[in-house]
């Protein structure tokens, strides 16, 4: 791909440009189907330009008590936009960190800094002080926009950076009664948005490696609209009159889409869940008549247990999973209580949203479906050859958006010949519908969260008890794996439930607290090579 030509850009702080791969490196880019202008900006295509197509008055965003049209959105977002250039000095091109549980007020200030110019990262709300550094430090973020109920974390951080200078609070509840809101509410509902160009690059999102660090995914104005323009049209048929609901984190590039993406792309409303238990969920679909739900399988597995008799769930048109495979007993369970469609698919961080999924009218348990249209899919041996149909083998995949770190050498380990390997394993059947089999490397997935084990054993070993410890993912039925430490203490410490409990607690605090190990098993010693690496599958062989 060394012919690739980047278009113009907006950008005064060329920091994301400069630290995009090399050309060489990138995935091939199949963008025939998606002719967008050189000059886009995402946030004025989710905002204004809906109240400029009539969606003025149509409902655009539902939560923590009241709803908000497409003319509030655009007005709210266009005054913060304003605060952000001319209060908080916001360049076009200048990273702006968001911290902020599901709610109204994180969307407007993402679409705000996206009107702005500035590359996004948006972060889970949980995520510790030790944690948001290495975000910070990599991205080189200056400015974080945070809700008030979660300064702690944030503000700790950026006592210790060299480049988080200032931190601002907005109000997450509906009561704009914060720094951000005040000096917002203050300015004209109109902003001259920044003509970025369409592959400027809009969003940082982070994931983990399975090394636990971080690694940043690049992505352009343009695969925002994308994955809208694909996905959500093709495979959900997306509607105005359409009210969408679910729980993963807006921080999550599959909550980010199925949350905020897709339903402002169409003039539909979504429904923002700062704690979406299971019962909240059955409680929202049935109050707002939600028509599309996503989700991860163990919150479908834990709505149907949850779910009393005479729930109504009959506005929902379709459910969409994704985030771990789903079981198929969780999927024959769902459609035969609820009857409604439950569409399976995989989507990556890398590739920002779903790329293979099933179909509404042709869905099956234990599969994962057929390409996305834009996309190809081929399932491949170590060495890039094409595996025959049934045959198992490592997931490729390309299409209009792909993989492109900041500034990571693992990029060459992601992208190969043009073709995205994802880390999942798949086999192909004599009909082209793919199968999830396992992940091809050690990440764990427990309930739609990946966490990288060695992040895991590093806050473990902080703990003054510890001498040594391997974590592993292991099988569970509700959560479809949970992490597992297998510890070794130190010497005359005692193996009980309150020592596990102590070095859990402490996992908690130190790191999110979704990555603690819920199960732990002490051990003399650890399974090593002759040069000392801990051999992990002995200790998954040793589980089962």
């Amino acid at each position: 791909m060394s012919d690739i030509q980047l278009g113009p850009s907006a950008h005064l702080d060329t920091f994301a440009r400069d630290n995009l791969p090399p050309f060489d490196e990138w995935p091939d880019l199949l963008l025939d189907d998606f002719p967008y202008p050189e000059y886009l900006n995402a946030g004025v295509e989710m905002t204004d330009r809906m109240v400029e197509q009539g969606f003025g008055d149509h409902t655009a965003l539902i939560g923590n008590g009241r709803r908000r049209t497409y003319k509030e959105l655009a007005d709210w977002t266009n005054r913060i936009a304003h605060a952000l250039v001319e209060d908080y000095g916001v360049k076009p091109g200048n990273r702006v960190l968001i911290r902020s549980a599901n709610n109204p007020a994180m969307v407007a200030c993402w679409l705000a800094a996206t009107k702005a110019g500035a590359v996004v990262v948006n972060t889970m709300p949980m995520l510790r002080a030790s944690e948001l550094a290495k975000i910070v430090d990599k991205a080189e973020i200056g400015l974080a926009l945070c809700d008030t109920r979660l300064m702690d974390e944030l503000v700790l951080c950026a006592k210790d950076s060299k480049h988080l200078a200032k931190v601002v609070g907005f109000d997450g509840t509906a009561n704009h009664d914060a720094e951000l809101d005040r000096i917002a509410l203050n300015k004209p509902v109109r902003f001259e948005a920044v003509k970025t160009g369409r592959d400027d690059v809009a969003l940082l999102g982070f994931t983990s490696g399975t090394t636990g660090e971080p690694k940043a995914t690049m992505h352009f104005h343009r695969d925002l609209l994308i994955i809208a323009d694909g996905y959500a049209k093709e495979v959900l048929g997306v509607t105005p009159d359409d009210v969408f609901v679910g729980s993963p984190p807006l921080a999550f590039t599959f909550g980010l889409g199925g949350l905020a993406i897709f339903p402002l792309r169409f003039g539909a409303a979504a429904t923002l869940l700062e704690s979406a238990t299971p019962p909240n969920m059955i409680e929202i679909i049935q109050t707002y008549k939600a028509t599309i739900c996503f989700t991860a399988p163990t919150a479908y597995r834990a709505m149907l247990a949850a779910m009393e008799e005479g729930a109504d769930l009959s506005s929902l048109r379709c459910a969409v999973s994704a985030g771990e495979t789903l079981p198929p007993p969780v999927y024959d369970a769902w459609m035969s209580k609820t009857g409604k469609p439950l569409l399976d698919g995989i989507g990556a961080t890398e590739m920002l949203h779903i790329f293979i999924s099933n179909r509404l009218g042709h869905s099956m348990a234990g599969s994962t479906g057929w390409p996305v249209t834009g996309y190809q899919a081929k399932i491949v041996d170590d060495d890039m050859n094409e595996a025959p149909r049934g045959a198992p083998g490592r997931l490729a995949v390309r299409g209009p958006t792909g993989c492109r770190y900041l500034a990571d050498k693992r990029q060459t380990e992601y992208v190969r010949d043009g073709w995205n390997l994802t880390g999942d394993s798949f086999m192909q059947d004599e009909e082209g519908m793919f199968h999830f089999l396992a992940r091809s490397d050690d990440m764990i997935i427990s309930s739609g969260y990946n966490i990288a084990g060695p992040e895991v054993e590093a806050a473990l070993l902080a703990h003054v008890d510890v001498a040594e410890c391997g974590v592993i993912g292991v099988a569970d039925e509700e959560r479809g794996q949970i992490v597992e430490a297998h510890i070794v203490l130190v010497e005359g410490i005692l193996e009980n439930e309150d020592t596990a409990k102590r070095l859990q607690d402490h996992v908690k605090a130190t790191i999110a607290p979704y990555k603690y190990p819920r199960s732990i098993r002490f051990i003399k010693e650890l399974p090593k090579t002759q040069t000392g690496k801990i051999q992990r599958f002995r200790l998954k062989h040793n589980n089962t």
